[in-house]
């Protein structure tokens, strides 16, 4: 409804009705919005999870690289 609504404000050619219409569709979906509940605390799969696993190995390859530099040093 907002893509409509942006199309009839971008539209200097439009009538007293389309603009009228856009504004009832926009103020019917508003008023059908629904606030969010304050239990649904249910995290949203981003993929955040995959950096950290990648750090993860780069940080044991560091530290695999490091003991066998050291090993070869004694």
């Amino acid at each position: 409804e907002v893509i409509k609504a942006q199309a009839v404000l971008e539209d200097p050619e439009a009538s007293e009705a389309e603009v009228k219409a856009a504004h009832a569709a926009l103020t019917k979906a508003l008023e059908g919005l629904e606030p969010v509940k304050a239990g649904d605390t249910t995290s949203i799969k981003t993929g955040d999870t995959d950096l950290l696993g990648i750090f993860a190995s780069l940080s044991m390859l560091s530290l695999a690289g490091l003991s066998l530099l050291r090993r070869k040093e004694d």
